[in-house]
């Protein structure tokens, strides 16, 4: 039960290669029907930084297939993240303290205004709640985001945000996942019903980054691939999916196999998830995995039409 995917089907650059769609793929529709008739599982990443409308997401489920899985990125507003305002829900945007709808990037600190942020993005994923296409909320943490007791008691609040949909965690400060600390966070969410994601990422020899630590501590395990761009995995001012500018070897993938395979052992299901969105670097990285996971004998596993 192993899904592979990538993390954006949108992403700029990946459309403009002509590295995976095809010329006749002009619109989104086209491109998402065309994406679901490849993989059968995405994450969205648009909603990270904007809550959708809820008929786009209606349109989503209706452009794939009934065993489709969309993962969300949670809206950066409820992990933390700074955002433009212009992106908030009027109603919300209204309510903010004198001064902050003009401002370019603010916080979202009000108790009453993320409890009102969750609502609204629980609204808009009713439609993938309903169609029962909707997999894992995936709040990933800002790299300021620490360990201490009080950010345990904010994730669990998340799980709370999430009303009653299945949260997954990734976490961007490497404090959480210390040889001393990472048996009793994964225990935290464990006990919580909260799934771990797994991430691969450049890293610098500190706590700037956080090391490839397979666990599982729900029946889903979920990995998230970055890739190794050391060079640009920190740099600020570049265009974001410059970050991400990095394709896995045909040697990389292979050491990642028995972890993804190990963990399907005791998952119920397992998704393996690309976010090195970067022209059809993850795109073909996702195709590979797609055949190094297939069972063996099914020759036909991961081949593009």
């Amino acid at each position: 039960m192993i899904s592979v995917g990538i993390c954006s089907w949108t992403e700029k650059s990946l459309m403009q290669s002509g590295e995976f769609y095809p010329e006749q793929a002009r619109t989104a529709e086209d491109r998402l029907r065309f994406y679901a008739g490849n993989f059968d599982t995405v994450e969205v990443d648009s909603s990270y930084y904007a809550i959708p409308a809820q008929n786009t997401v209606w349109l989503w489920t209706q452009r794939t297939p009934h065993d489709f899985t969309f993962h969300i990125k949670v809206y950066g507003g409820l992990t933390g993240h700074g955002v433009d305002p212009r992106t908030l829900p009027r109603e919300i945007r209204t309510a903010l303290p004198s001064g902050e709808a003009e401002k370019g990037h603010i916080f979202i600190k009000e108790p009453d205004l993320i409890e009102a942020l969750a609502a609204a993005f629980a609204d808009a994923l009713s439609p993938l709640r309903r169609s029962g296409k909707l997999g894992l909320l995936v709040f990933q943490f800002p790299p300021w985001f620490h360990y201490s007791p009080a950010n345990l008691d904010r994730i669990h609040e998340c799980k709370r945000h999430a009303s009653g949909m299945p949260v997954a965690v990734e976490f961007r400060h490497g404090s959480w996942l210390t040889p001393k600390r990472a048996d009793g966070v994964f225990r935290f969410l464990r006990e919580h019903g909260i799934t771990y994601i797994a991430a691969d990422e450049p890293q610098y020899g500190s706590l700037a980054t956080v090391p490839f630590l397979p666990e599982v501590t729900t029946d889903i395990a979920y990995f998230r691939f970055h890739g190794r761009n050391r060079e640009t995995w920190l740099k600020n001012g570049i265009e974001t999916s410059l970050r991400y500018a990095y394709e896995y070897s045909e040697d990389e993938l292979m050491e990642f196999r028995p972890a993804v395979v190990k963990a399907d052992t005791t998952a119920r299901k397992t998704y393996v998830m690309f976010n090195n969105c970067r022209r059809g670097y993850a795109v073909r990285n996702a195709r590979r995995m797609k055949e190094m996971v297939q069972p063996s004998g099914d020759e036909t596993a991961g081949v593009l039409p």
